[in-house]
């Protein structure tokens, strides 16, 4: 399956990118991770090194499917506002959730920092806008909810907007602690690291069935076979690859465009990583060459579009929008593209083992946080590997009950 079109951005900053053998002969482990994306490699790398004998297989290449997509925006703020999903879940576990983003999002920069490779990690605010006066109701509710649940946010009304931005807008949240990287490097060098730490990875290697038992899978591929006592299922947005009946993901097309390097960025303060209220919603953020990346316009169809001219009419249309938040600013376009993205109904990922197939697992971090629900699923994963039970493993397990938001 496509999973984008266009002319991408982030490999080109690292040409050199490691490559793997495929698997040549059968391999026994503790643990076997589909998927080589920044899910499968964030799995594989903390599996090894909490001393877990796990192998990782890819079908392409490592980074080659929606990794190389992705955006690089660490936030622990959600698609589903807090006080949306406290209306889902309870408040608590609401509450517990956000917390969990939080930290991951510390866990990713700490892993970030550490690795021999510099993967442009950078701590940043979000600054997150009413699209409209309609939703500055909404806007300033969520602003007490995460205020009082003790994340540090700051409200910014429509005068402070104007006299800080080239905009105007009636209000904005600011969150402390969240942060980007270059998601091509990171895993890319993530990978490299976890191969240090113990961690097999066969590339052009493809899952095709696996049959036994928790404790005794045994899993076939196009190549050998592998025999494991456990499956971690981290195979991005193409879910009929987990298998299983739990899962009912919608998956949908986006479009991000990167501009070339401006001189420099005087109207943009503190480089703050801006998205909106409304719904599809358009996201921005700089790069550390002086790059803007933006994205939005999502559509409901799966596959990507699969012609230059479609791409580039949607990457005009997003230039446009970033030109009326900062009409001083001369950009011109580089890099374009479309790519599949996935949801759930109830904004939440799909993490943890699946209940009618024991020592099988889901990592499938669905929604606008992929990259912060690739790290919570590879905690949550490992834990329940070594039979600890995470905070949140129920608010985001295959079978959990919620209240689905109405259209």
């Amino acid at each position: 399956m496509t999973l984008h079109f266009g002319s991408l951005y982030w490999p080109s900053t690292r040409p050199d990118s490691p490559a793997y053998s495929p698997l040549l002969e059968p391999v026994r482990c503790d643990a076997l991770v589909v998927g080589g994306g920044m899910t499968g490699i964030a799995c594989g790398y903390t599996l090894a090194r909490s001393g877990i004998d796990t192998v990782l297989i890819e079908q392409s290449s490592i980074c080659s499917g929606s990794t190389s997509a992705n955006t690089g925006i660490l936030q622990y703020s959600n698609d589903i506002m807090l006080s949306d999903l406290a209306d889902q879940i309870g408040e608590y576990d609401a509450a517990e959730f956000y917390r969990a983003c939080k930290s991951a999002v510390e866990q990713l920069v700490q892993v970030a920092a550490g690795l021999p490779r510099d993967v442009d990690v950078k701590r940043r605010n979000s600054f997150y806008y009413a699209s409209n006066d309609r939703d500055l109701i909404a806007l300033e509710k969520e602003f007490e909810m995460l205020s009082r649940h003790g994340f540090g946010v700051e409200w910014w009304d429509a005068e402070r907007i104007g006299s800080a931005f080239p905009f105007r807008k009636s209000g904005a949240i600011v969150t402390h602690g969240d942060a980007e990287l270059n998601p091509y490097r990171f895993v890319s060098t993530l990978a490299e690291s976890a191969v240090q730490a113990g961690l097999r990875v066969y590339e052009k290697t493809k899952f095709l069935s696996v049959d036994g038992r928790k404790g005794s899978f045994v899993v076939r591929t196009n190549s050998a076979e592998i025999h494991a006592e456990h499956v971690v299922y981290a195979v991005g947005y193409t879910p009929e690859a987990a298998g299983g009946s739990w899962i009912r993901a919608k998956l949908n097309r986006s479009y991000a465009m990167v501009t070339k390097p401006l001189d420099s960025i005087e109207d943009w303060p503190q480089r703050f990583m801006l998205w909106e209220t409304a719904r599809p919603y358009l996201y921005l953020r700089t790069t550390a060459d002086n790059r803007i990346v933006i994205g939005g316009l999502d559509e409901s169809f799966r596959q990507p579009v699969l012609s230059e001219s479609e791409v580039e009419h949607r990457s005009l249309r997003l230039l446009s929008e970033l030109k009326l938040l900062f009409p001083n600013m001369r950009v011109e376009k580089e890099y374009e593209w479309c790519g599949t993205f996935g949801e759930s109904a109830d904004n939440l990922p799909w993490i943890g083992e699946d209940p009618s197939r024991p020592g099988q697992y889901y990592a499938l971090g669905y929604g606008g946080n992929g990259t912060i629900y690739s790290a919570i699923a590879a905690r949550l994963i490992r834990d329940d590997i070594m039979g600890i039970k995470h905070p949140i493993s129920s608010i985001v397990a295959p079978d959990r009950k919620t209240k689905v938001p109405s259209a």
